[in-house]
Parts: C-alpha cells; sequence; structure tokens
C-alpha cells in the first residue's frame, strides 16, 4: 500500500478533495505523469502531430453516438431499416446522433490515413517504434472490420449488397472457401443471421478489442517516445540533457501538447460539424443514395462499390485480372533472372531463388483471378505491418533522404487516391489499366523498399531537432 499523504487543516476544499483521491487512488496520478505532465515529447512537433489525438476524439465520438444509437436500433431483418428511419424521423436529435456517426466513420478513415502517412514519411516506424506501429497497423485492420460489420447494419440496398459481394470473396479462397463464407454469413445468402452477427461484432467484439489496442499503442509509444518531423531520438543516451535529466529539446506533454492540441481539435469540429448540418451524405460519398432504399434481395443495384475508405483496395481486387496475374508471372521471372545473373548471392542462393519464382509462377497460374484478387487485396493490408523491416534507409525523416523521395512518395500518395476514385466509379477498361497500374507501383513501394531506401545522397542530421519558435 502507498505511504498516506497528509495535508494541512488549513488547506481548501480543492486541494482536501484532490488528497483524499490520491491516497485512495494514487495508480490514476502515477498514470497522469507517466502519460500526461512528466512525458516528455520532442518540442518541434507540427500540425501532422494533430492527428494522432484526433483519432482518439473520433474514437470517443463513435463510442458515444454508438451507444445512443443501439438505444433504438433493432438487429432483426424486417425492423432494422424501420428502425433507422425512426431513429432519423421520430427520435428527439436522432437525424444528429445518426450523422455524427456516419460522418465519424468517415472522418476516422481520413485522420488515421493522414496518421499512417505521418508515420511513414517521418520513419516513426523504424527502430525502436516498431511494435508502436504493428499495433497502429492492427488499429488500422480492426478499424477496416468494424465499419465492415456496421455497413450491413442500416438494411440498405448497398448495405446488402455491399455486404453480400464482399463475403463472396472469400469463397474463392481454394478448399474452405465456400465453408468460409457460409460461417461469415451463418446462411447460404446475407439474412438476418448474417445481420445478428455481424450487429454482435459491430457493438461488442471489435470495440474491445480496438480499445486494447489502442491502450497498447500509447503505452508503448510513451514507453519509447515521440518521434519528431527530424527523426532525431530526443532520448538517445548522448543526447543532451538538462539539470533534471530531461532531454533539452523536450516538453512535457501535459500543458504544452494537451493545449496545442486544441487548435487542431477546434478546426476538426468546425469541418465535422459543418458536414454534418450541410451535407452529412457528401454527394454520396459517405452515405450512398442507395441505401436509403430497403434491402431487397430481389433487386440488384446497377453499381455495387463499397464505401470510398475501402475503395482502393477494392481496386486493387478488380484489377487483378488474368491479364494481371500474367503480368505477375513476367514480373517474378524478371526478378529470378535479375537475382540470376546481377545479385551477390551464392551460386545455392542463386538457384533456391529461381525454384522459388518458378514454384511463385505455377502457383499464379494455378489458381484463378479471383482467388489472387482477393490475395493482393489483403497483402496491400497485411504488407503495411513489414514496414519497419523493409526500409533501409540510414535515416528516418524524409527531410534528410534524397528530394527524389518526395516525387516517390507524392506518387504513391495520387495514385492510392486515384484507386480510391476507380473503385467508387463502375469498371472501364482504361479505369482497369489505371488501377493495375497503380497496384504494381503500391506493391512495388513496399517490396522493392530494400533496395531504394538506401541509394541516393542523405543529407547529414543536425545535432539536436531543428525548431523555431
Amino acid at each position: 500500500m502507498a505511504e498516506f499523504k497528509e495535508i494541512s487543516p488549513n488547506a481548501s476544499v480543492g486541494q482536501k478533495v484532490n488528497n483524499w483521491l490520491y491516497n485512495r487512488f494514487p495508480t490514476a496520478y502515477d498514470a497522469y505523469k507517466v502519460h500526461m505532465s512528466e512525458y516528455y515529447a520532442p518540442k518541434n512537433f507540427n500540425f501532422w502531430y494533430f492527428f494522432g489525438s484526433l483519432a482518439l476524439l473520433v474514437l470517443v465520438i463513435q463510442i458515444v453516438t454508438g451507444i445512443f444509437l443501439v438505444m433504438h436500433y433493432k438487429p432483426d431483418a424486417n425492423l432494422a431499416f424501420a428502425s433507422v428511419e425512426y431513429i432519423m424521423r421520430d427520435v428527439p436529435w436522432g437525424w444528429l446522433i445518426r450523422y455524427m456517426h456516419s460522418t465519424g466513420a468517415s472522418a476516422f478513415f481520413i485522420v488515421v490515413y493522414l496518421h499512417m502517412f505521418k508515420a511513414m514519411i517521418y520513419g516513426s516506424y523504424r527502430k525502436p517504434r516498431e511494435l508502436v506501429w504493428i499495433f497502429g497497423c492492427s488499429i488500422f485492420l480492426m478499424l477496416m472490420a468494424e465499419a465492415f460489420f456496421g455497413y450491413l447494419l442500416p438494411w440498405g440496398q448497398m448495405s446488402y449488397w455491399g455486404a453480400q459481394v464482399i463475403v463472396n470473396l472469400f469463397s474463392a479462397v481454394p478448399f474452405v472457401g465456400p465453408d468460409l463464407a457460409l460461417m461469415i454469413r451463418g446462411d447460404y445468402v446475407v439474412s438476418d443471421a448474417t445481420l445478428n452477427r455481424f450487429f454482435s461484432f459491430h457493438v461488442i467484439a471489435i470495440p474491445l478489442v480496438l480499445l486494447g489496442l489502442v491502450v497498447a499503442h500509447l503505452f508503448s509509444l510513451h514507453d519509447v517516445g515521440s518521434n519528431n518531423p527530424d527523426g532525431i531520438d530526443i532520448k538517445a543516451p548522448d543526447y543532451p540533457k538538462d539539470a533534471q535529466g530531461h532531454s533539452v529539446d523536450g516538453i512535457p506533454f501535459h500543458p504544452y501538447y494537451s493545449v496545442h492540441d486544441m487548435v487542431g481539435v477546434a478546426v476538426f469540429l468546425m469541418v465535422f460539424s459543418a458536414i454534418i448540418f450541410f451535407a452529412p451524405e457528401l454527394g454520396g460519398y459517405f452515405l450512398e443514395y442507395n441505401n436509403f432504399i430497403p434491402a431487397d434481395p430481389l433487386k440488384t443495384p446497377l453499381h455495387i462499390a463499397p464505401v470510398w475508405y475501402f475503395t482502393p483496395f477494392y481496386s486493387m481486387l478488380r484489377a487483378t485480372t488474368d491479364t494481371m496475374v500474367n503480368v505477375f508471372c513476367i514480373i517474378v521471372a524478371l526478378a529470378a533472372i535479375w537475382t540470376f545473373l546481377k545479385s551477390r548471392l551464392s551460386f545455392m542462393g542463386k538457384v533456391v531463388a529461381v525454384v522459388a519464382a518458378v514454384i511463385a509462377i505455377v502457383l499464379l497460374k494455378t489458381f484463378d483471378a479471383k482467388f489472387w484478387g482477393v490475395v493482393v487485396m489483403g497483402g496491400a493490408v497485411i504488407i503495411l505491418f513489414f514496414l519497419p523491416w523493409l526500409d533501409a534507409s540510414p535515416v528516418r525523416s524524409i527531410r534528410y533522404r534524397p528530394r527524389w523521395n518526395y516525387w516517390l512518395y507524392g506518387i504513391f500518395v495520387v495514385l492510392f487516391v486515384v484507386l480510391g476514385y476507380l473503385g467508387i466509379q463502375p469498371p472501364s477498361p482504361v479505369g482497369t489499366a489505371i488501377a493495375q497500374f497503380g497496384t504494381v507501383y503500391y506493391f512495388g513501394f513496399f517490396l522493392l523498399m530494400p533496395w531504394w531506401s538506401r541509394i541516393g545522397e542523405f543529407r547529414p542530421l543536425p545535432e539536436r531537432v531543428t525548431f523555431a519558435h
């Protein structure tokens, strides 16, 4: 038991209450010190560092609004759509809660995508923060699952048919696919059983996992310390320290960054409120028009597409045609030839690489393009987990990498946005060709990173973080 802390009888009421709480719950005060008042962060954070706290804010918004929606929602195939309409039309302020939740889902992905991009350009996934990045990618994966399960709940046309299409993708998995799809649906088609299990996952299972991962993400970050735009570790043993042993370029998270983040929160809430009150559907991107029509298993919409935050990966799925599989085979063959002729591997290593390439080509031609599309879509997310070990650059931050790296990352972002746009549009020959190029670039960006991240002229790192008032 912690030592009991005494206080003067002449202390104010607030001080006495604070002392009473401290003596009975010292762990909370210790956690506050470790993660807030005595957690020293680099003093050169810029606007990119708003998005971590904004992600936490949106998570709270989603949980609170979700609780109020569950009070009136009916997870029943015959009543689900009507209960949503009841929330929108008859529940006091129900329309506001529903629009906050639907807009919050899109806001969550926008904030998380920007937060992940910040980590990529500043090397926040590099040693010793690999586990921080892995927890972050796990949060992203759980967020996708949460959004997918929640998307069916309104029981509108796009909800129903979108779920039907996505679940059917699992049937492309060899041997176990049909049984896997049946297990996910709980029936031979998307039905009341599917709605009930999706509701359970969306409301109970995934949020619990998500909260646990968020806590792990924050704890692991505060254990190793935050990165900064210069990619210099201010917790390094040889970094200059003040008289108290803290880094001379570190400042307490509270009150400095807790107040600093209020600027980002204020701007975010203004934009968030403007969308909710003036354009909650945002032209059909946040809420599709077909989802305001009750689900009809006998009437298929002309064009079925997932919500915008899934569409970059959906584009990769659609881009994986038989022609694309042939392109993959050619790429693997060329890589094997280059490895055999140019690499510094031993002869036996070269032989192993060629044999592996032959096996890969045989597998690519054995299974159909639909299966490889599912693999590509899943692989586009899973490959992010390996980023700390793919990046071989001698510096963390893009600030000190060769200038052409800016173009490399810029093209990556543009193509990712283009893939997202193409995923919303009906398929076309030109769109498919662009999506195929974007898919090859996306995977090439990561798979070739051990090579391209090492080449070029790197600028010298400063001795201390750069900061201007």
